[in-house]
C-alpha cells in the first residue's frame, strides 16, 4: 500500500522524512503548503497523479506540528486525531457559531478509521481526540475557550487537516491526522513556542509508527 504524507510547510516535511532510514518506495511525504485550502488542492493533485499513473495511494496522512488544549495536551506531546474538524466553517450569528451542516449544506468532520487511530496512538504514545482545522489560528484565551466549548474533545488545532481529508474523502481514500504539539492554544506568546521539541516529537512519533503505517491495510469497519 502508497501512502502519502502531507505537511504544510518543508520544516514539517524534513521533520517526517528523517523518521525513515532511507527512501522508503510507498511513502511519499510532500508540502502541500498553509491553510486547508491549498492543501486540499495540491492534496487532490498528487491523489489524481498517482491514480493515474496506476500507482494509488492507499492512506493519506495529515502532520505537522500544532498548538494544543491544555492541560490534555501539553508542549512537546503527539495527537493522534480521532476527528479532524473544520471548527470555523460556518457562520457566525446573534446566537454564536453555526457550523455549515446546520446551514443546510457540506460538512466539517472526517474521522478516521477506528482502529488505525487506536494502533496509532499506541504504537505513539500520542493522546487520541479531536484535531480541529481553522483559517485562522487562535490567538485569545476567549477564542480558545469557545472552541473548548464547542468541541469538548478537542485536544489540538491545526490549519491543514480538513483541507487533506476532504482531498482524501474525494478520492475514497482513508486518512489520518497526527499533530506535535508546539505552543497552547490561546494567546499568541512566541516565547513559549518550542518549535524545536515539536518537530523532534514529529520525527520520533513517525519512526514509532513507520512500522504500523508499512504493515496496514484498510478495511471497512
Amino acid at each position: 500500500m502508497r501512502i502519502l504524507v502531507a505537511t504544510a510547510v518543508p520544516v514539517e516535511r524534513d521533520a517526517v522524512a528523517r523518521a525513515f532510514a532511507g527512501p522508503v518506495p510507498d511513502v511519499d511525504v510532500l508540502a502541500v503548503g498553509v491553510g486547508p485550502a491549498l492543501a486540499a488542492a495540491r492534496t487532490a493533485t498528487a491523489l489524481t497523479r498517482a491514480a493515474l499513473a496506476d500507482a494509488p495511494y492507499g492512506l493519506v496522512v495529515s502532520a505537522g506540528i500544532g498548538g494544543g488544549f491544555l492541560p490534555h495536551a501539553p508542549v512537546g506531546s503527539l495527537v493522534v486525531a480521532d476527528e479532524i474538524t473544520a471548527a470555523d466553517l460556518g457562520a457566525e450569528t446573534a446566537d454564536g457559531f453555526v457550523p455549515v451542516t446546520e446551514l443546510g449544506f457540506g460538512a466539517v468532520t472526517h474521522r478516521p478509521p477506528e482502529a488505525l487511530v487506536r494502533a496509532a496512538a499506541a504504537a505513539t504514545g500520542a493522546r487520541a481526540g479531536a484535531v480541529l482545522t481553522v483559517s485562522t489560528v487562535t490567538g485569545t484565551a476567549a477564542r480558545a475557550s469557545a472552541l473548548r466549548e464547542r468541541h469538548p474533545t478537542a485536544l489540538a488545532e491545526a490549519m491543514e487537516g480538513f483541507g487533506v481529508a476532504e482531498a482524501a474523502g474525494a478520492h475514497g481514500v482513508p486518512v489520518l491526522e497526527i499533530r506535535a504539539v508546539s505552543n497552547p492554544v490561546g494567546p499568541r506568546d512566541r516565547a513559549a513556542w518550542r518549535i524545536g521539541d515539536a518537530l523532534v516529537a514529529l520525527t520520533e512519533g513517525f519512526g514509532k509508527l513507520t512500522p504500523l503505517l508499512e504493515s496496514w491495510e484498510h478495511h471497512d469497519d
